[in-house]
């Protein structure tokens, strides 16, 4: 079912199937920020990834002596979630544990994702809270793909990423076969704090920024008008678009958490970023998206 937020400046569409963001058109000028999710490139829009983020080594987990298959990202973005409720500005879903997440997930939880619309901002709510009598181990994840570029050119060339405060950007890279995180302190070059879109930047890894470097993330077309801004404190995040496609679409995703590096041996209690909740407690986490050009004194 799709449900819609709406005020003077944005109309926002979610899917109760994933809790999943389709659509963020302006209201004053009709332009479409969000993905439209074509499978010749990348078939989703912006996925919450739960109750992983990224793959596992050898696509399994282990834990308490038993091992579960698990596919990338989890498994929530490929489930129906229930309608909590709606407001003209605010809208909630929830997702429960069943007989088959617990065949593969063996943690009891609600999940509650809410969007929150406010001008030019949504705000996103995720709250993960352990209704088992074990502590539950967990990462969670933000996946919104945002359109670039928007004015018709043939590739997004000469776009910009902006970090907010930053000279340059450390990352980790991935193995593009695997997925799985590379052992390597990689440099990211700012001028101004920004860094240009170049023919092939996405083709070599996906860009992983770990240790909170920045808060602030933004997208700006080649005249430098913002397009979108990221608000968000996560340990780390994420920048992303399909290797090799030239694909009109970048990632930009928040984490609480992350894919195993490629030695990875241990368990699920020891993955690197994971979260870990005791019994009866809930973890509340939000970030935001500004759509738009930013407002200047």
């Amino acid at each position: 079912m799709r449900y819609q937020l709406e005020n003077a400046m944005l109309k926002v569409e979610i899917d109760s199937f994933g809790a999943e963001i389709k659509s963020v058109r302006s209201k004053s000028n009709d332009q479409e920020y969000l993905w439209h999710g074509d499978p010749a490139y990348w078939g989703r829009t912006s996925p919450v990834l739960f109750p992983f983020v990224g793959s596992l080594k050898d696509k399994t987990y282990h834990y308490q002596g038993s091992s579960y298959p698990m596919g990338q990202h989890g498994f929530a973005r490929d489930m129906e979630h229930h309608l909590e409720t709606q407001t003209e500005n605010a809208i909630w879903f929830t997702l429960t544990s069943t007989e088959e997440t617990m065949a593969k997930y063996p943690f009891p939880f609600v999940l509650k994702i809410g969007y929150l619309l406010e001008d030019k901002t949504i705000t996103v709510c995720w709250n993960v809270q352990n209704t088992g009598s074990t502590p539950m181990h967990f990462s969670i994840g933000a996946h919104p793909a945002f359109l670039c570029p928007v004015h018709g050119e043939t590739d997004k060339t000469g776009y910009q990423l902006y970090f907010a405060s930053l000279d340059n950007v450390h990352y980790h890279g991935n193995d593009v076969a695997s997925g799985l995180a590379l052992d390597e302190d990689l440099i990211l070059p700012l001028k101004n704090s920004r860094a240009e879109i170049t023919p092939g930047f996405f083709d070599r890894c996906t860009y992983m920024i770990e240790g909170n470097q920045t808060t602030e993330v933004g997208l700006e077309d080649k005249d430098g008008e913002r397009i979108v801004t990221m608000h968000f404190d996560t340990p780390l995040f994420a920048l992303w678009s399909p290797e090799g496609k030239n694909a009109p679409f970048i990632c930009i995703e928040p984490w609480y958490g992350r894919c195993d590096s490629i030695d990875f041996h241990g368990t699920l209690e020891e993955r690197a970023f994971s979260n870990c909740l005791d019994a009866g407690e809930t973890f509340k986490r939000s970030y935001r998206m500004t759509f738009g050009p930013v407002e200047t004194n």
